[in-house]
């Protein structure tokens, strides 16, 4: 079921009845008035709506933005550029297992994630960034508050179609426009699109896996070769994964850095990068150096079952953050004016 937010609807109110939104507001407040603990706002939009013979629900199949994606919407369709590429991982729960994986898509609108369930991980094969897909017969679901776009056994994908030419909205500024910053201590798990500010009190050294060189998916280990699902026998290149503990005062939290976000945060590319698998011992002067260090990371909080604790999984990192633009925030939070 397709369940609008109330500026959804007052904005298909404006697209269709060519009314200012504070007249809307006005009309809304009139109806609450008039129908006294009836209706809700909500409801009062919709009534609102129906009265300018507005039709909320129409265009909500086929082709589609992904910022109009709402979630309950069925046989979608999305033209967009492949962002990143995220691994395919094998679950098990008591009631189910099989393989889940992911991928994130923009377009000039905005960015969005795709999931795919069990066979249709087989539709991410050599998917890589900066391909354009064409998503048909897709659904979309609400995750933490955001819209996305999951696939069914009907659900078609294309790659590279010809003659179409996406262009996306810019990330960074999607991301900083999105997330909210919080204090550690108040982190809860539903928390997907997330800014916290803090110093780094602890560093562990990366660990590294072997990835397939050709798409640079995990490859896993069979007697003494190397085996990519996609590429079959493979001569492994390697991708790394690191931890910090981040402290702001108010509580801490181990924080996960997956590649680009670890040489962000180590400030060294990849190829000083990977010599810290065989000369383990020269990323202590990387500890030292990052001990103390103030970070800006927004990410996403994850639960590690299996040590019972909230974890920060970081997707942009930020080692320089403004002094001023972090006070000038404090100010606006306190209620403090500011000084000449």
């Amino acid at each position: 079921m397709i369940k609008l937010t109330y500026e959804q609807i007052v904005q298909k109110i404006k697209e269709n009845a060519g009314i200012s939104e504070d007249e809307i507001n006005v009309r809304v407040k009139q109806k609450l008035e008039q129908l006294a603990g009836l209706v809700s706002k909500d409801g009062a939009a919709h009534i609102v709506a129906n009265e300018l013979n507005v039709n909320v629900f129409e265009d909500f199949t086929g082709k589609i933005k992904l910022n109009k994606l709402i979630p309950g919407m069925r046989n979608v369709e999305v033209t967009a550029k492949v962002v990143d590429v995220y691994e395919i991982r094998e679950f098990s729960t008591p009631k189910s297992s099989g393989k889940v994986g992911s991928f994130l898509v923009g377009d000039e609108t905005g960015l969005s994630r795709v999931t795919c369930w069990h066979a249709q991980t087989e539709k991410m094969a050599g998917l890589k960034k900066d391909d354009i897909i064409k998503v048909k017969n897709a659904y979309v679901r609400d995750n933490n508050g955001r819209s996305e776009i999951h696939l069914n056994d009907k659900s078609e994908i294309e790659i590279n179609p010809a003659g179409e030419n996406v262009t996306v909205i810019e990330r960074t500024a999607q991301v900083q426009a999105d997330a909210q910053r919080k204090k550690i201590s108040d982190l809860g798990e539903a928390d997907s699109n997330v800014e916290i500010l803090g110093t780094v009190v602890q560093v562990f050294e990366p660990r590294f896996f072997e990835i397939c060189p050709q798409c640079g998916k995990r490859a896993k280990q069979r007697e003494d070769q190397f085996v990519c699902e996609q590429h079959d026998i493979v001569k492994p290149d390697y991708s790394y994964v690191m931890n910090a503990i981040i402290d702001d005062g108010s509580e801490t939290i181990r924080s996960v850095f997956f590649r680009d976000q670890a040489e962000q945060l180590v400030g060294k590319p990849r190829e000083e990068m990977i010599q810290y698998r065989q000369f383990k011992d020269k990323f202590d002067q990387v500890k030292i150096a990052l001990l103390g260090q103030m970070v800006k990371l927004t990410g996403r909080v994850t639960k590690n079952s299996m040590f019972d604790r909230l974890e920060f999984v970081a997707r942009k990192v930020d080692t320089k953050p403004d002094p001023k633009e972090e006070i000038e925030r404090l100010k606006k939070e306190t209620g403090s004016e500011t000084t000449a």
